[in-house]
């Protein structure tokens, strides 16, 4: 063999050698980055369901959000309402009813009115707040007043004998005011429809010296008078 020829087959040698050698190392470069990739590609699609999955408990948390303070708002609302009313019956009861010791000192004509409709309601030891008892006979009470042409309402309040007399005619008149307040808020009665009268006096309907006759005696009467002479010219 000539140099040539040995030089010529050992170059051919070499570029085989350089071949195969590059065909390894793609293979091996393929072989080592092929799960990188799938590893990579599998790390996207789980932030990408993280992703949603964040957005899907924003909108929730802010769906959540907005109800709770729709609720909060229409809560806030109502109690607003409560207290306008409330404050306007107070009023009723405060400013606007008539106070008097007899019908007698503030009623032109009284003898033209007569009692149509009563009702008592009792209160507990040093209360003043109306059951659900007392509520609803205040209502069937005043289901009887639409009936009526021109009317007023006598309302009497009472104690029984324990305590000074001092706090027993403050506690009798809060009794009466509860009973109006109720009425002119729940029924729609006009202010200057009741005339509280004998507040703080002794009118005792039953003997204090029994717990019976002391619990009738912690009341408030209510007495509808109708002006007959009206209700002649009405019809009624």
């Amino acid at each position: 063999m000539t140099k040539n020829s040995f030089r010529f087959a050992l170059a051919i040698a070499a570029l085989a050698t350089v071949g195969a050698t590059g065909c390894a190392t793609k293979k091996y470069v393929k072989t080592q980055t092929a799960p990188l990739v799938e590893h990579t590609d599998r790390l996207d699609q789980q932030t990408g369901e993280n992703s949603r999955q964040i957005r899907d408990v924003d909108q929730r948390a802010q769906g959540g959000i907005q109800k709770a303070q729709g609720a909060a708002d229409a809560a806030s609302q109502q109690a607003q309402n409560a207290s306008q009313q409330a404050g306007e019956a107070s009023n009723a009861a405060n400013n606007a009813v008539h106070r008097a010791d007899t019908l007698e000192s503030v009623i032109k004509g009284l003898d033209n009115y007569k009692q149509t409709a009563n009702v008592a309601v009792t209160f507990g030891f040093d209360k003043a707040e109306l059951t659900k008892a007392d509520r609803a006979q205040l209502d069937q009470f005043a289901a009887q007043i639409n009936q009526q042409g021109g009317y007023i309402l006598e309302v009497t309040g009472g104690t029984d004998a324990v305590g000074s007399s001092e706090y027993n005619y403050e506690l009798s008149q809060r009794r009466a005011d509860a009973v109006v307040r109720y009425l002119a808020a729940k029924h729609g009665i006009p202010a200057h429809r009741f005339y509280l009268v004998g507040i703080g006096k002794d009118k005792a309907v039953a003997s204090n010296k029994t717990a019976a006759g002391r619990k009738q005696n912690r009341r408030v009467e209510v007495s509808l008078l109708s002006n007959q002479g009206l209700a002649q010219l009405s019809g009624k």
